[in-house]
């Protein structure tokens, strides 16, 4: 006999928060069962607040995945993602905080301090725990985050691998107050397709270039038009010099033609569509601590 109880609908903002580069835009893909955020080795590669959208029958978590919380707030840009990420938590019903498994950081820290005036169901996401050799590195971490008295669970996970992925959903789940869900059950985001198109294009260039360039770049889709049997997609590459524009478009255009083509077979798979994908990289000095810029590229 079924309980009365699994038809009442739960439903809730779970904020996903820590330092930059610790596998939160992993962890909500995984959760998702698809790509919904764009990843890379390289810190700071969430620039938005992603919203994403796990049903399983009465229960309907709405992930925000959010820039790196991190203090270097000298640029524009650096100072609107830590805001983005910060501004969101007053507003949640859960938070998360994810921090690399045997590692902590001042960076870390910081962020606790700031989960500390939070009034709200918090635990922790200990992510990677299959890099590390020895499990048992895991306890005085777990020990530290447990005497904060800050989090009510903490859990272990391999998102790579999908281990505890499961149960961290089971978790989040039991905390969602009840309510209406927000969204239909076959929706996994509010975002735009146009913006995830300039995200995987954006996601494709930071695989492809060194340390410092990526955090130049930004990504702005001028058209997109679809067709009956093809997408046709224009989209401008901005970058703040024009030594950073030669390093993107590479020798003959080879560097540009392989960002090319990796971004359009994710779109591809993205849109269910063939697209035809141009890129075009265009200087903007100094777009990155431009407040002017930066609206004009989405970020404001």
């Amino acid at each position: 006999m079924s309980n009365p109880l699994d038809t009442v609908q739960h439903c809730g903002y779970v904020a996903i928060v820590g330092r930059p580069n610790v596998g939160k835009s992993t962890l909500l893909n995984h959760i998702l069962k698809q790509k919904m955020s764009i990843t890379s080795r390289k810190p700071q590669t969430t620039r938005n607040n992603l919203i994403g959208v796990d049903t399983q029958g009465a229960m309907q978590a709405v992930y925000v995945d959010t820039p790196g919380i991190h203090r270097e707030t000298a640029k524009a840009l650096n100072r609107y993602m830590v805001a983005s990420a910060t501004s969101v938590l007053r507003d949640m019903d859960v938070v998360v905080l994810v921090v690399e498994a045997g590692r902590m950081t001042p960076q870390d820290n910081h962020v606790m301090q700031m989960l500390e005036q939070q009034n709200k169901p918090c635990f922790a996401a200990l992510s990677k725990v299959d890099l590390l050799q020895q499990k048992e590195d895991l306890l005085p971490q777990i020990q530290r985050l447990s005497e904060t008295g800050n989090f009510s669970e903490i859990l272990p996970l391999s998102a790579l691998r999908n281990e505890g992925v499961e149960e961290f959903r089971r978790e989040v789940f039991a905390r969602l107050p009840e309510g209406p869900h927000l969204f239909a059950d076959d929706e996994v985001t509010d975002q735009s397709e146009r913006f995830l198109v300039s995200e995987i294009v954006r996601e494709k260039l930071m695989r492809q270039l060194g340390d410092e360039i990526p955090h130049s770049v930004a990504v702005s889709i001028e058209s997109f038009e679809q067709r009956e049997t093809i997408t046709e997609i224009q989209a401008d590459i901005v970058v703040e010099r024009e030594g950073q524009k030669r390093i993107v478009i590479g020798n003959k255009g080879q560097r540009l033609k392989l960002v090319g083509q990796a971004a359009r077979l994710d779109i591809e798979q993205m849109l269910e569509t063939k697209v035809m994908l141009h890129l075009w990289v265009k200087v903007r000095k100094g777009w990155t601590n431009s407040a002017h810029h930066l609206r004009s590229l989405g970020y404001s």
